[in-house]
């Protein structure tokens, strides 16, 4: 497994309960979508299988590893095998998209690279290749001040392509974009570890982009796993369970009948 957790609990710093005794299994190479209402624990869940969370219970294995038994600079190594995708990209207004994207890097670099990077881009043509797949190719040496957000989104999408982890993480990764925009970016990432061997799990607002894209669909309501299913089996039952009593007047639950004609990847 490349991810693997069991009975997974995790409360924030502020007392709020994220997760509750999860379950969760997760192959090499598999690609999945996690859907759910807003504060079911998604981003949360994405963080924990990046380490940058650590739970308060349970067992989690990510690539062989005990994450939280191993020694600082061990989970720092894992770390670096491991590609999180932020809805909001952490960009410096005034960095350079070039020096951005390299950044996927830093975790395999030794101290004086990293450094030289930030004076010198030390790898142009590689930036660039990532970019151009999102068809940001010419804003190579734009700052990211200038770009919008569904573009500093596809920034930070690339930076995480450049990088070339063993598991890609994303967490709301088109949020910000048109619909158009959303599908051929989902597009570029399903295929990107269909050909890279890639485990990829991402969580979407979107119900009907995680049908169309992903042949795994896990629903997360309440910090607990209400199903795991093929997306086939996905019907509108479930999902009108999953976002039942959700406050917002736009409903992510695609009207019936559910028919998605876009191949998955």
């Amino acid at each position: 497994m490349t991810l693997h957790l069991t009975q997974v609990s995790l409360t924030h710093a502020n007392g709020v309960r994220a997760l509750h005794g999860v379950d969760l299994h997760i192959s090499a190479r598999e690609q999945v979508a996690i859907i759910g209402p807003s504060g079911a624990g998604k981003s949360s869940l994405l963080n924990l299988l990046a380490t940058a969370l650590r739970p308060g219970s349970g067992e989690l294995q990510i690539l062989g590893e005990r994450a939280w038994q191993l020694s600082a600079r061990q989970r720092q190594r894992l770390r670096a095998r491991i590609g999180l995708i932020h809805q909001a990209p952490p960009l410096p207004p005034r960095q350079r998209v070039v020096t951005a994207v390299l950044a996927g890097k830093l975790g395999q670099w030794g101290l004086g690279k990293s450094l030289l990077n930030l004076l010198h881009p030390l790898d142009i043509p590689g930036a660039r290749a990532a970019l151009a797949r999102l068809d940001l190719g010419d804003k190579l040496f734009a700052h990211c001040q200038q770009l919008s957000g569904g573009q500093l989104q596809r920034v930070g999408i690339a930076r995480v392509l450049y990088q070339a982890p063993e598991v890609l993480l994303a967490d709301e990764p088109v949020s910000a974009m048109d619909p158009v925009l959303a599908e051929h970016t989902l597009s570029v990432l399903c295929r990107h570890a269909r050909e890279h061997n890639v485990t990829l799990v991402a969580s979407l607002h979107a119900v009907e982009l995680a049908l169309a894209h992903f042949s795994r669909i896990i629903g997360l309501r309440d910090g607990q796993i209400l199903f795991d299913l093929p997306a086939d089996a996905v019907d509108r039952e479930l999902l009108d369970k999953l976002y039942a009593n959700e406050q917002l007047q736009s409903s992510p639950v695609p009207p019936a009948p559910l028919v998605v004609q876009i191949p998955r990847c």
